[in-house]
């Protein structure tokens, strides 16, 4: 850890044109980005990895709060994400190795009509440069545009952990186990492997992802690539928010195909199970926390591109103790794992995926987002997401088993959640 950093954040004008994802000079670039609005930073002005351990969050908070407590601030902003802020992604099994947290050393961010930028640093280096250079350059200069696909030549995929068939013989047997009344819920996962003949590029995948998934949230952090429909929480002061998804239905060819598998989905009593447990889950962490705590009383849909899935929103206000000692990461900590991604007991469901899933997730289902100073951030949780490294690339997609769950019928679930990352990498 570095003794001290400088943090300079000033205002940038004419924000409507300021391009985030495509401002990154290079593919290793940190990002969370919905729409116009978000962050996106690169270079490390600090970095923390984190061992296995049920005090990961802990440990990171710590590392954090001691970075910006010697800090040297300058924010002329004031929003949230200003500042010193740092990006991160946390493993799903505490048992896992490799959560990180990175402070930047420059963030681009836009939100509500407004544009900054922060860098961040030594403090020799740092003082006097920023307003300077923020007068005479308002906007980093794009990149010159990559390749015209993310990899050229084609790519090859295989198996990770689980064939197909092996996959499909592990939900059955999660199936047994839920009728069994051992748990209610599990989630399952599958790893896929892809190896294509140049490097992946990183602000490829992601411009790729941002403009067929805008209602999603792009997220790189440390290779960890994706676009997660799934809010975890969003912390603005006492502010909260949350987006609850559980249940899966695909897309219809047409309107009327469309609607129907949206009205089937609504009306399965599988899906709607399936639902409340992941509701229940962040009702029962977030409730002692609030003083106000609004939960839809019954889910929509919400259709993305490729599949329509049960949603609930979730707004809170944070009582004044929770809010001076719970960050945005605290709160994100405190809610993982979620029914959602997990499943219920989350003890027993937890050991069951160690034993089904045939493989380490590693960051994958876990927390991803950002956190600043004042505890201000947003996290949601790395679905619909590939580890990008060089020429290969880990993917990943899992689904919520219950007592009626079809292992076939999980599996072509599965196979559509892939697609998302398949397509970014494919062009």
């Amino acid at each position: 850890m570095p003794d001290s950093l400088a943090v300079r954040t000033v205002p940038l004008p004419d924000s409507d044109d300021l391009d985030l994802l495509g401002s990154l000079p290079g593919p290793g670039g940190v990002a969370w980005v919905r729409g116009a609005e978000g962050l996106a930073g690169w270079g490390e002005a600090a970095r923390i990895t984190l061992p296995a351990g049920v005090d990961r969050f802990t440990a990171a908070e710590k590392w954090l709060r001691v970075l910006c407590e010697s800090a040297d601030i300058d924010d002329q902003v004031g929003l949230a994400g200003c500042g010193l802020v740092a990006f991160g992604s946390f493993t799903f099994d505490p048992a896992s190795d490799g959560s990180v947290l990175i402070v930047p050393q420059t963030v681009l961010g836009r939100s509500g009509g407004r544009a900054w930028r922060t860098v961040i640093g030594d403090p020799a280096t740092l003082a006097g440069t920023v307003p300077a250079a923020a007068k005479a350059a308002p906007h980093p200069t794009p990149p010159a545009r990559a390749g015209t696909g993310a990899a050229a030549g084609p790519i090859r995929w295989h198996d990770g952990g689980l064939s197909a068939p092996d996959w499909e013989r592990a939900v059955a047997a999660g199936v047994g186990r839920i009728r069994s009344g051992e748990l209610g819920k599990v989630v399952l996962a599958r790893d896929l492997y892809a190896t294509a003949p140049e490097p992946f590029d990183t602000r490829l995948v992601l411009r790729r992802l941002a403009a067929r998934y805008p209602d999603c949230y792009t997220f790189s952090c440390d290779g960890l690539t994706g676009a997660t429909p799934e809010l975890l929480i969003r912390r603005d002061g006492r502010q909260i928010t949350s987006l609850v998804l559980a249940g899966t239905a695909p897309r219809g060819g047409t309107t009327e195909q469309d609607l129907a598998f949206g009205a089937g989905l609504l009306a399965s009593a599988k899906n709607q199970s399936e639902h409340v447990y992941a509701v229940d889950s962040v009702r029962d962490v977030l409730a002692p926390l609030c003083e106000q705590l609004d939960i839809e009383p019954g889910p929509s849909l919400l259709r993305l591109a490729n599949v329509q899935h049960l949603a609930t929103a979730v707004r809170g206000v944070l009582t004044p103790a929770a809010a001076a000692d719970r960050s945005a990461l605290a709160l994100a900590a405190a809610q993982h794992p979620t029914a959602a991604v997990g499943g219920t007991p989350t003890g027993v469901a937890m050991d069951l995926i160690r034993e089904l899933e045939g493989m380490d997730r590693g960051r994958y289902a876990g927390p991803v987002g950002w956190v600043d100073g004042r505890g201000n951030g947003v996290w949601g949780i790395a679905l619909r997401c590939a580890l990008l490294s060089g020429p290969s690339a880990r993917l990943f997609a899992g689904c919520g088993i219950v007592a009626d769950s079809d292992p076939a019928a999980e599996l072509a679930e599965a196979q559509s959640k892939f697609r998302v990352m398949q397509d970014a990498l494919e062009g």
